[in-house]
């Protein structure tokens, strides 16, 4: 039996990925991004693609720059806006630059261009108005300053950076010297800074553009006690640049702004700073510019919105949220009350309004990779023509376990296609650790293993997202306890089911998941294997060396990080172990896995023999980050995990790839 796609990595790599979703102001176009995989298959070339907004006629690419572009957006008279590195006469690597393609027809030209590149693209929906985010040095007074500083910086060799506060280091990013600004662009692509000397205020563009294209508002950095950050509101005149704080809260973070179609109000998030005690919440909310005061919606809602943007008439706000397993679009009224707007078992994000009510975004879950979809205000639903979806080889269901305390915890089981044996399982733990398993994933794919005849169990244990605040404070502070018992209760109800073989399981996680999955093997023997990815494994040491110390510091007290320290129980770990990690990532520092490597060799209870040899192995990627994005290495990262998965689960001798050397 074929599983498509998911019989060969090499396929599987070069299926196309969607991503991005922009709609006219007149809701007459839609277009998207395609992400497809080069000619030497190490990376992904991302074009935009135009779709049919009724659904009747197949996508029609717009764009071929050689090395892609990104970031689409409408101008309010039906340009068409994005960034793109197309190389010069002069520059074979040239930063993203601006292009303007035009609603009349004809070639993209650029519009404008700085010489770090331009991060972020934002336009009015009335007015003329175009706003860009892009990185400056401090020093540099001009646009000519700021070329000939980085110049001299490259010129040189210099990569030295002098940090006056925190953070130094995001994802896998070194911070600085640049610092984020924002710039109004002319009709003739002449820039005006709008954000003078913004120092770390912006590291992460969350702005929105008004209406009427005279003001901005972003969510704001400001440096908070003992090295943290928190997020204010600051509204920006887009004719002076004068800035003002609109709203502030000491105890909370505000963030995601959404102007309001009449340019009256602003809907944003509010993200509580949590203690080790308790977890954070984030609630919706609304401020009225007149008056300045602002309060919280739908309050007695008890799921964290996700993303916010305002219906096309500003009656109401449309909110995606993680609800059991899916994240659906809800619709919330100024007075409160919240309406479900999608009911099927997908999660949608790039949630855009549209005259008429209709709503564009794309939609994902595990029965499908993310494409764009049509909401009618009716409900009716229409899949946009993009990307063909792939065939999937086996079934996708979902199982309910109940756990000693009586809480129950959903998850979802992929199941292989049928045989005459019982299935192998794998249990995937999610990250975060707030959280769901409800997206497709292209780099955790599930299916890539039931078509090597393995179940895949993806649980929601406590400190996900979907189900509660309460159950999100169940774990809180308590990452070996409660997340690890619903864990078990997951286990023990899959293998419950005659399909499943329970002598034949392994356990894997990544990031949170991968802190998990180092816990379940110093606690429980009953896995054959576990695979351990940019895992947390010694957390007095991870508390300091994140890239976000400050809320880590929010989250667990020594003590509590002593107590939840995976490290702890290396002497009672039997189970052969694979870690993977990235040198660049920054979120778990690569001494995570360095000291787990070699504690698992020389204190675990099963070491290093006297001659070296070990059950263990490590995959280590000097050039990848948390997630090993690179084509070619997670092609590698999925070989070597089924080749250790087939050895101790399989009892098969497992194949490594010859790249490997």
């Amino acid at each position: 039996m074929t599983t498509g796609p998911f019989d060969d990595l090499d396929d599987y790599i070069a299926l196309p990925r969607v991503a991005g979703l922009a709609v006219a102001a007149d809701g007459s176009r839609v277009v998207t991004t395609v992400a497809e995989l080069n000619a030497a298959k190490t990376e992904y070339v991302t074009a935009v693609w135009e779709l049919d907004p009724t659904g009747a006629s197949p996508a029609r690419r717009l764009t071929r720059g050689a090395k892609g572009e990104a970031a689409p957006v409408f101008t309010a008279d039906g340009d068409l806006l994005f960034t793109s590195v197309r190389a010069g006469e002069d520059d074979d690597t040239p930063p993203a630059a601006l292009w303007l393609l035009p609603a009349a027809g004809g070639e993209a030209a650029k519009l404008a261009e700085l010489p770090a590149g331009i991060s972020a693209v934002r336009t009015a929906r009335a007015a003329s108005t175009i706003v860009i985010g892009a990185s400056v040095l401090p020093s540099a007074g001009t646009v000519d300053d700021e070329r000939r500083l980085r110049k001299l910086r490259k010129d040189n060799k210099i990569s030295a950076i002098l940090h006056t506060g925190y953070p130094v280091r995001h994802w896998d990013k070194d911070l600085g010297p640049g610092q984020i600004h924002l710039f109004g662009v002319a009709a003739d692509g002449g820039l005006t800074d709008l954000t003078r000397e913004p120092g770390p205020a912006l590291g992460e563009p969350d702005f929105a553009v008004s209406p009427d294209g005279t003001f901005a508002v972003t969510a704001w950095r400001v440096a908070a006690p003992r090295a943290a950050l928190r997020s204010v509101l600051m509204r920006i005149d887009l004719r002076t640049g004068v800035r003002s704080v609109i709203a502030e809260d000491p105890a909370a973070d505000l963030e995601h702004p959404a102007i309001s179609p009449d340019g009256t109000s602003v809907a944003f998030t509010r993200e509580t700073v949590s203690t080790p005690q308790d977890a954070p919440r984030i609630t919706l909310c609304h401020l009225n510019l007149s008056s300045g005061e602002w309060t919280e919606l739908a309050t007695g809602w008890d799921r964290w919105p996700a993303s916010v943007t305002w219906a096309h008439d500003g009656a109401a706000l449309l909110v995606t949220a993680d609800d059991n397993g899916r994240c659906p679009v809800f619709e919330i009224a100024l007075d409160g009350p919240v309406r479900q707007v999608t009911v099927d078992d997908f999660s949608y994000t790039n949630v855009v309004a549209a005259p008429g009510g209709v709503i564009y975004a794309l939609r994902t879950s595990y029965a499908a990779p993310p494409h764009p979809v049509r909401i009618d205000p009716s409900g009716t639903l229409t899949a946009l023509p993009c990307v063909e979806l792939p065939q999937l080889p086996g079934d996708l269901t979902e199982i309910v376990a109940t756990t000693a305390d009586g809480t129950a915890v959903r998850s979802w089981l992929v199941l292989p296609p049928i045989t005459q044996s019982p299935a192998p399982l794998l249990l995937w733990i999610h990250g975060g650790p707030l959280g769901s398993w409800n997206v497709w994933s292209w780099r955790w794919n599930p299916w890539l293993m039931a078509a090597r005849g393995y179940a895949v169990l993806l649980p929601d244990p406590a400190l996900s997202t979907g189900y509660g605040q309460r159950f999100i404070q169940r774990g809180w502070g308590a990452w070996g306890g409660p997340p690890y018992e619903d864990l078990m209760a997951a286990v023990d109800a899959a293998v419950a089911d005659p399909r499943i073989d329970a002598g034949r399981t392994a356990a894997m996680g990544g990031s949170f998941g991968g802190y998990m999955a180092n816990w379940v093997a110093g606690h429980t023997d009953r896995f054959a294997a576990i695979v351990t990815h940019a895992s947390l494994w010694a957390l007095d040491q991870f508390g300091a060396t994140t890239d976000g110390a400050y809320y880590w510091a929010r989250e667990m007290t020594p003590a509590m990080a002593q107590a939840n320290s995976p490290h702890r129980f290396v002497d009672q770990i039997t189970t052969p172990m694979l870690v993977i990690h990235g040198d660049k990532d920054y979120r778990v520092p690569i001494g995570e896995a360095l000291r787990l490597w070699y504690e698992l060799l020389t204190e675990s209870g099963s070491p290093a023999a006297a001659d070296g040899t070990s059950a263990h192995r490590f995959l280590y990627f000097p050039s990848e980050n948390h997630w090993v994005l690179s084509p070619q290495h997670a092609k590698i990262w999925y070989q070597v995990v089924t080749a250790f998965l087939a050895e101790h689960v399989l009892g098969e001798a497992g194949q490594l790839p010859e790249t490997l050397g």
